[in-house]
C-alpha cells in the first residue's frame, strides 16, 4: 500500500526540481519509451534511506555538472508509490532484477548502463553522481542536453 501522497511530494520534488519528467501512469511511461531517439535516463525512485541519503542527491548532482553530456531525457517513476508506472517501467529491462532505487540508462531505447540499489546502497551521492558521469560520458552525445523536455 503506497504512503499517503503529502508525505512522499517532498520526494517526488527533489526529482522533478530538476527538470526531470514524472511518470505515474503505465501510458506515460511508454510515451516516455515511445521516443527512443538519443539517450533516455530513468531514475526508480524510493521512500528507502539509500534513495534520500545517496540516489536523489547522486542524480541531481550528475545531471548539474556544467560541462561534459547529458542524457536528452529523464524520467522517474515512483517505486511503491506509482505501482503500476513502476512495473510498466521495468517492463521495460525485465531481464535486470527489480531494483529501487536504481537507475537505468537508455540508448536508442536499449539498456547500455544500469545503476542498481546495490552500487547505491552505502555509497555518498557523489560515487552516486560519478557513476552516473561515467555512463553519461560513454553513451551520451558529446554537447550537454536539456535535462527535461522532448
Amino acid at each position: 500500500m503506497p504512503y499517503p501522497e503529502q508525505m512522499v511530494a517532498p520526494m517526488r520534488d527533489e526529482l522533478t526540481r530538476l527538470g526531470v519528467k514524472e511518470l505515474r501512469s503505465p501510458a506515460e511511461v511508454d510515451a516516455f519509451m515511445a521516443d527512443a531517439a538519443g539517450v533516455a535516463l530513468l531514475v526508480i525512485n524510493s521512500v528507502c534511506g539509500c534513495a534520500a541519503g545517496a540516489a536523489r542527491p547522486g542524480v541531481a548532482l550528475a545531471l548539474s555538472r556544467a560541462d561534459g553530456p547529458r542524457p536528452d531525457r529523464v524520467a522517474t517513476v515512483f517505486a511503491g508509490q506509482d505501482l503500476d508506472a513502476t512495473t510498466r517501467a521495468r517492463s521495460y529491462f525485465a531481464d535486470i532484477p527489480p531494483s529501487s532505487p536504481s537507475a537505468a540508462l537508455l540508448r536508442e531505447g536499449q539498456v547500455v548502463a544500469f545503476v542498481p540499489r546495490h552500487a547505491i546502497e552505502g555509497r555518498a551521492p557523489a560515487e552516486v553522481a560519478r557513476t552516473l558521469t561515467e555512463a553519461f560520458d560513454k553513451f551520451c552525445s558529446s554537447t550537454p542536453a536539456a535535462v527535461a523536455g522532448k
